[in-house]
C-alpha cells in the first residue's frame, strides 16, 4: 500500500475535483429533484460547497478501502483528511472575504480545489507515516457517517446561521 499510495491519492483528488464540480450543478440539472439535494449543492452557501468536497471524498474512501485491507488506521486517516478539507473551505473563504469583502467566482473554485489538494496531500503523508495509530477505527467511520447524516438533515432543515446562508439570494437551504 505505501508504495502506491501516491497514485491512489492522486486518483482520489481527481475523483473529488471532478465529482465536486459535477455535484455543484447536479441539483439544477436534475430539475431540483429532492433525492439529489443532500448530495449536491442546492445554493451558493459555504455549507453547500463543503458538501461538494465531502461526498466525493467519502465515496472515494469507501471504494479505496476495498483495496486496502491492511491497516487499522485507514478510517482515522480519512477522517483527518476530510475534516481538514471541510475546515479549509470556510477558513479560506471567510478569511479572504474578511479582507477583500467579496471574492470572485474563480477564487471560490480555487478554494475548493486547494482544499481537496491539501486534504489528499495530508492523507498521503499520514498513510506513509509510521507514527499514525488509530485507537478507534470504527469510531472514526462513525464520525464520518454522522457528518454525512448532518449534510442530509441540514439540507432539508437548514439552521439560520451564516455558513448556511446563500450570499446571492440571502436564503437558507432549499
Amino acid at each position: 500500500m505505501k508504495r502506491s499510495i501516491g497514485l491512489w491519492q492522486l486518483l482520489g483528488f481527481s475523483v473529488t475535483a471532478l465529482g465536486g464540480t459535477l455535484l455543484h450543478f447536479l441539483y439544477q440539472w436534475l430539475g431540483e429533484a429532492a433525492w439529489i439535494a443532500p448530495f449536491s449543492g442546492v445554493n451558493e452557501s459555504t455549507w453547500e460547497h463543503m458538501k461538494l468536497l465531502f461526498w466525493p471524498m467519502l465515496l472515494y474512501a469507501a471504494a479505496q478501502r476495498l483495496f486496502f485491507r491492511e491497516g487499522e488506521d485507514f478510517w482515522c486517516v480519512k477522517l483527518r483528511g476530510i475534516l481538514l478539507g471541510l475546515a479549509l473551505i470556510p477558513i479560506l473563504f471567510y478569511t479572504y472575504n474578511g479582507v477583500v469583502r467579496k471574492s470572485p467566482d474563480w477564487l471560490n473554485i480555487a478554494i475548493f480545489f486547494l482544499s481537496a489538494a491539501v486534504s489528499f496531500f495530508y492523507e498521503t503523508r499520514l498513510f506513509r507515516s509510521e507514527r499514525v495509530r488509530c485507537a478507534f477505527p470504527k469510531a472514526a467511520l462513525g464520525v464520518l457517517l454522522a457528518i454525512a447524516l448532518l449534510f442530509v438533515i441540514f439540507t432539508f432543515q437548514t439552521p439560520t446561521l451564516g455558513i448556511f446562508k446563500d450570499p446571492i439570494t440571502g436564503t437558507y437551504g432549499i
